[in-house]
């Protein structure tokens, strides 16, 4: 059986998160969010994910 995930608490993937939900998709947002939030790559990959989710929520619940 797998392990389930571990959520990131990193304050800073989460306000990278939201902001990537709140802004229109873009090509090159990895290294934006690198510069941006000083993330890592994986920082960086996480907030996407978590943007997605955000984006996924909003239209299911409003």
């Amino acid at each position: 059986m797998t392990e389930p995930r571990q959520i990131n608490m990193d304050p800073a993937v989460s306000v990278a998160g939201q902001w990537v939900a709140d802004n229109p998709p873009r090509p090159d947002i990895i290294p934006h969010l690198k510069a941006k939030f000083s993330l890592t790559s994986l920082q960086a990959a996480e907030a996407c994910a978590m943007a997605q989710k955000f984006r996924l929520q909003r239209r299911a619940f409003g």
